[in-house]
């Protein structure tokens, strides 16, 4: 059980990584797929005055987002390393981010949950690899917690929590 418990982690995050890395290949060739995607959501950010933001050029492109799978990607399979593991706790957020974003627009815009007639496969994906990045948050949340004291005792000076401290018991005041 405890060889399960260890390598549990690392089994998600492949298959998430391989979620993400076959989706590569839509979101960097153009694929006919990608295009009706991303075309549907421009017009959608278009009708209330944000047009172009999902262009080819745009903020959320289908390159913009096809990289920060990529790097999630890189990140989660990095971590396993033992030495990394922070990485993966990273590319879980990162992954975290770009999927709630996946589902949102799936759920509330006009692009619905089978935009391309296959079954509702790509949007099951997209959840997929949502709760796994969830699962991998909850799992690395240590790892998160050290990179935010970390970063506290870089930006913040004087405040950063102790290692064993908990969150609540920090003092309110200056």
């Amino acid at each position: 059980m405890d060889r399960i418990k260890a390598w549990s982690p690392h089994a998600i995050a492949i298959i998430a990584s391989l979620v993400f890395l076959d989706s590569l290949r839509f979101k960097f060739t153009n694929a006919p797929e990608t295009i009706e995607i991303f075309t549907r959501l421009d017009s959608w950010a278009a009708s209330f005055g944000a047009g172009g933001l999902f262009a080819q050029t745009g903020l959320f492109s289908q390159y913009v987002i096809g990289t920060a799978e990529l790097f999630a990607s890189a990140l989660l399979l990095i971590g396993i390393h033992p030495a990394l593991r922070r990485f993966q706790a990273v590319g879980a957020l990162i992954a975290f981010a770009v999927m709630s974003g996946a589902v949102n627009f799936h759920l509330w815009t006009p692009l619905g949950i089978d935009p391309n007639n296959d079954g509702g496969g790509l949007f099951v994906m997209a959840c997929f690899v949502w709760v796994t990045s969830v699962v991998l948050i909850i799992i690395r949340r240590n790892e998160l917690a050290a990179i935010a004291r970390g970063l506290a005792a870089t930006f913040l000076p004087g405040r950063a929590v102790p290692e064993n401290t908990e969150v609540a018991a920090r003092p309110t005041h200056v």
